[in-house]
């Protein structure tokens, strides 16, 4: 299978007045999907705007936060935007952690994986009975569907098979991906050594839990790229990196992927860094070693050739943890897509 690159949408300034253009523009430039996120803004409306500007790019959320709706409203958000693209949209949702869905949402968060799986499984009833018109009867632990009557039924739709993707970390979401979804978003901070020996074993244990074909979900993710134009951009970037990873190895959540290389005494050291707020001393933690198992490191027209060579086998979308914009770094990108990932 041929490695996708997708582009990942920026939302600074005015981005949904753009989002036409912006869209296109990617479209124009040969990515195979753009994904939105949702973090200061929603991650569904944006798509709506891209639909009607695009003709073949894949349309997704990476992701949208499940337990800050009811299965309903994704449900039918989801379903108008597969209206609308005509069969690109792609569902990527997420679980975020305790205190954003209970703090921020004002929503329960309680078991967290039991709570996904049943959200989509009730989010796929609720499609069935747009599809077919008939009676919805979902009735879960942690949710009840059990009323659709002809006025509030949207009905069927040309390609009622909506995708879902879901996004985690460590081996409770992954496994589900394996038993339930049709795709896995990988985080950002991650290496193959990782995928290989922890997200790729839990989706082949939940796939043969279900009887279903690992191969048959799809691995996407984001990457963190050092591929500056001269020796001076190249280290600064080079340094942006260190900051970020050493972020995220801070925060227990992503302790799984550094024990899949033995570095689990830096994570700890690097928590307590965070928690005595001694940011400027984080990144010194983070040796070239670990920068080189994290980052892909290749000049624009290498680092097509460098995405294929670290994933094959391993990931199916990838995108790169910059946002695109255009009219930003448009040589950078022409020269990354032309390199043929």
């Amino acid at each position: 299978m041929t490695l996708k690159l997708d582009a990942g949408l920026g939302t600074e300034g005015d981005y949904l007045g753009r989002m036409d253009t912006t869209a296109r523009a990617a479209e124009d430039l040969g990515f195979a999907g753009l994904w939105t996120s949702e973090t200061k803004h929603d991650g569904f409306l944006p798509l709506a705007i891209a639909a009607n500007a695009t003709e073949e790019i894949d349309l997704g959320t990476s992701v949208a936060i499940a337990f800050s709706r009811s299965p309903m409203a994704t449900a039918q958000t989801a379903w108008d935007l597969q209206s609308l693209s005509g069969g690109r949209f792609l569902l990527g949702l997420g679980t975020q952690v305790k205190a954003h869905v209970e703090r921020r949402f004002s929503m329960p968060f309680d078991r967290p994986a039991a709570r996904l799986r049943e959200y989509i499984l009730a989010v796929r009833a609720i499609w069935e009975s747009f599809q077919n018109e008939g009676r919805l009867r979902f009735e879960g632990e942690f949710y009840r569907h059990t009323l659709m009557t002809p006025f509030f039924n949207p009905g069927p739709i040309e390609h009622p098979e909506i995708p879902i993707y879901i996004a985690g970390v460590n081996t409770k979401l992954a496994y589900l991906a394996g038993e339930l979804c049709d795709g896995f978003h990988v985080h950002p901070f991650h290496s193959p050594e990782y995928l290989r020996q922890t997200v790729k074993p839990a989706i082949a244990e939940g796939a043969r839990s279900a009887g279903r074909d690992p191969n048959g979900v799809e691995l996407a993710t984001s990457v963190f790229v050092v591929s500056g134009g001269d020796e001076r951009e190249t280290t600064e970037q080079r340094e942006s990196a260190r900051t970020q990873i050493s972020f995220y190895a801070s925060t227990p959540t992503y302790r799984t992927v550094l024990e899949a290389h033995g570095w689990e005494e830096v994570g700890e050291r690097l928590g307590l860094l965070a928690r005595d707020k001694k940011w400027r001393e984080m990144p010194s933690l983070i040796t070239d070693e670990m920068l080189r198992a994290f980052v892909v490191e290749a000049s624009p027209e290498e680092l097509g050739p460098a995405l294929r060579e670290r994933y094959e086998g391993l990931i199916d979308r990838v995108g790169l943890y910059l946002p695109f914009r255009p009219g930003e770094k448009d040589d950078f990108w022409r020269a990354v897509l032309g390199s043929k990932v």
